[in-house]
């Protein structure tokens, strides 16, 4: 038997790290996967992480583990899909290292991704909007940090993890603002920036170090804010901000809801799919097109323009021949 740690080690220095080279969220998304598959492994057989062989990771228990996910720690089905993704990744690099275990790896990798219902898209109104940047209070350093990041976030549609790697560098806020970041499939593009952003986003670095490896957003100890603050940060504002208006609170805001915010505006100022697609960073126009989905109101400026049709009510059959009204009377 092979132990597991081997291959393990060479998945993440080798495949991740040399090979595909993939970006640090990639690699943390993989590491916290294949940690807690480890630990349910470790439950199950009562064996030590270090001493675990691949021949203890069969399809039976990475299916238990993966309803473990759903019905113990009650992750979304999403959340199990990207597990499970993390899993096959895993298992395709040690097809290539442990042919001995082929048919156990075949079985791993036949495990389907389950399908589950998409939600609608969920996204700020300019009433909302205002409510949600009128939230922190300006008075105080962390209030104008907070009103900064969140007009960022919905004036450019930033990830949030392109919002946690921002640094002084990447901020041009003279003519022809803009913001650069490093977005998913490690594709760098430039967000221009409207003057009220400029204007927030100036006002804001006089208050952060110079130097240009600063983060734009730090917390308490001057490092960058990480996704699960950023998340609290959202949610303690959207809390605050349904207090004048209400309808906030069924929307239960995050930072993904403020990039929706960002192109639902664009879409319904007639910008088209291909510009939005290059606004977001999206891989193609496919991921883009779910916004038109969600715009209600452009559904129903598309039903306006069109023409019901002249239609009449069915009426009677009636037999037009002699002897198909014959054969009707038999019987």
């Amino acid at each position: 038997m092979t132990s597991l740690a081997p291959t393990l080690e060479a998945f993440f220095t080798e495949r991740l790290g040399r090979q595909r080279q993939a970006s640090p969220h990639t690699i943390v998304s993989y590491r916290d996967s294949l940690r807690l598959l480890q630990v349910f492994a470790e439950q199950r057989t009562r064996v030590p992480p270090s001493r675990l062989d691949l021949a203890d990771l069969d399809a039976t228990l990475i299916g238990a583990f993966l309803d473990h996910l759903e019905r113990g720690r009650n992750s979304s089905v999403r959340t199990r899909n990207v597990r499970l993704a993390a899993v096959h990744s895993l298992f395709r690099f040690a097809a290539l290292r442990h042919p001995e275990h082929a048919a156990l790896i075949q079985r791993v990798l036949d495990i389907p991704q389950k399908r589950y219902q998409s939600s609608d898209v969920s996204f700020l109104d300019r009433d909302e909007v205002q409510a949600l940047l009128s939230a922190p209070d300006l008075s105080s350093r962390l209030g104008r940090r907070d009103h900064a990041l969140l007009t960022l976030a919905i004036q450019t549609g930033l990830r949030v993890s392109e919002i946690t790697a921002l640094r002084r560098r990447d901020l041009t806020l003279s003519a022809g603002a803009h913001v650069t970041c490093l977005g998913k499939g490690r594709k760098h593009r430039s967000t221009p920036l409207t003057r009220r952003t400029s204007a927030v986003l100036r006002a804001w670095l006089q208050e952060i170090p110079e130097q240009p490896d600063t983060p734009v957003f730090p917390g308490p100890r001057g490092e960058a804010l990480g996704r699960d603050a950023i998340r609290r940060l959202v949610t303690r504002h959207a809390q605050t901000a349904q207090q004048r208006c209400p309808s906030i609170q069924a929307k239960r805001p995050s930072p993904h809801t403020l990039r929706h915010t960002c192109a639902m505006d664009l879409l319904q100022a007639g910008i088209d799919l291909s510009t939005i697609a290059l606004w977001l960073g999206h891989e193609g126009i496919q991921t883009t097109q779910i916004y038109l989905h969600a715009d209600l109101k452009l559904k129903e400026r598309a039903l306006a323009r069109t023409t019901p049709r002249a239609t009449s009510l069915p009426s009677r059959y009636k037999a037009s021949d002699s002897l198909l009204a014959f054969l009707k009377t038999l019987g």
